[in-house]
């Protein structure tokens, strides 16, 4: 545990499944995730995962998916993975109650540190939809920079949602781990 901010990080087992899919749908889904700043609802509609889509993290090699717990519950998630010389950061969660609290910056403090410690790599990398310039603000102020390299949105794979517009795009995101 991290006493200084009462949180435990472990990796994720299969019995946390549910709770994980249900944690990532209320931070970026429906009318919960409006209780934090984090939402998509006005981007996307239907789902963000679904139990097939956190095991596969859970399972795959090189992967893990890191579950944070405050008080004995799952507060917040991300996945880390593997890829070669860098770590990629994706499926990063935290309730909407306890957003703006600085749990989301604690979380990637760990993450960061974590890819650095046990896979010795120097830079890490994510993508976030392009239009959200609040979000990539929010990691810009902890060191990532925008790479302006975008890969197309999967419009017509419901798996990660129904789109509200037709410009969604992700773009790069890449930070130097010292």
């Amino acid at each position: 545990m991290d006493t200084a901010t009462g949180l435990t990080f472990r990796d994720a087992t299969d019995a946390d499944v549910d709770v994980l899919v249900a944690l990532i749908e209320s931070a970026y889904r429906g009318d919960s995730s409006r209780a934090g700043w984090t939402t998509e609802a006005d981007l996307l509609e239907g789902q963000r995962t679904d139990p097939e889509g956190v095991l596969a993290v859970i399972k795959a090699p090189d992967s893990r998916l890191l579950a944070v717990e405050q008080a004995g519950r799952v507060v917040a998630c991300c996945q880390l993975e593997h890829r070669g010389d860098h770590a990629y950061f994706g499926m990063f969660a935290v309730s909407p109650a306890l957003q703006g609290a600085g749990l989301g910056k604690a979380v990637m403090a760990e993450a960061e540190r974590r890819c650095r410690e046990t896979w010795g790599v120097t830079e890490m990398r994510m993508t976030v939809i392009s239009v959200r310039e609040d979000l990539i603000a929010w990691y810009e102020r902890r060191g990532y920079r925008r790479t302006g390299k975008t890969s197309p949105f999967p419009y017509g794979d419901e798996r990660f949602g129904i789109p509200r517009r037709a410009d969604l795009e992700f773009e790069l995101l890449v930070k130097t781990l010292a």
